[in-house]
């Protein structure tokens, strides 16, 4: 890794298995401790094995190799619940430890993804969020996603998903 203490990540890899309970701990305490899901999520969220059967896993690590944030890379298939068409990508539960809000470790999962999308072929990116999530939205809207409310979504009765989208 070629991060110094108190910097951001500047490579992002894809996950080893053995980086699997540290995401499943992360996503969980993220979402559901932070309130942004209810602890009957928690089982998806922690089902990182799972995710990896539907997903590209990817992780960004701290300059010590330590996991500090990670997503889900949706390429094919229905994982993403958000794709309509072959030519769509779509991430899920990206997730930053709090202890490093604001390095940027955001930024670059996204980037990621965005850039593995276009190797892919694919000609969008769309991700589904719910409104709760203020600093995932800015996030988004500052590297070029905008809003698609013809195709906002509701999994649950309780829970209502806004999507963003950004031509690749």
């Amino acid at each position: 890794m070629s991060s110094s203490p108190g910097t951001s990540p500047r490579t992002v890899d894809p996950a080893r298995p053995d980086d699997f309970p540290r995401i499943a701990q992360l996503t969980f305490d993220v979402y559901v401790g932070g309130g942004l899901a209810s602890p009957g999520y928690g089982e998806q969220l922690r089902d990182v094995a799972g995710r990896a059967e539907r997903a590209e896993l990817l992780v960004a690590r701290d300059h010590e190799g330590r996991v500090v944030g990670s997503v889900a890379l949706v390429l094919e298939g229905d994982f993403g619940e958000v794709t309509e068409s072959e030519d769509e990508a779509a991430f899920r539960m990206l997730v930053v430890d709090p202890a490093v809000h604001g390095r940027g470790v955001g930024a670059l999962l996204v980037t990621a993804c965005l850039e593995r999308a276009r190797a892919a072929g694919k000609r969008r990116m769309v991700l589904s969020t719910d409104r709760r999530m203020t600093a995932a939205r800015r996030l988004y809207e500052r590297l070029g996603f905008t809003r698609l409310p013809e195709r906002d979504w509701r999994p649950t009765p309780c829970v209502d998903l806004m999507v963003y989208a950004i031509d690749l």
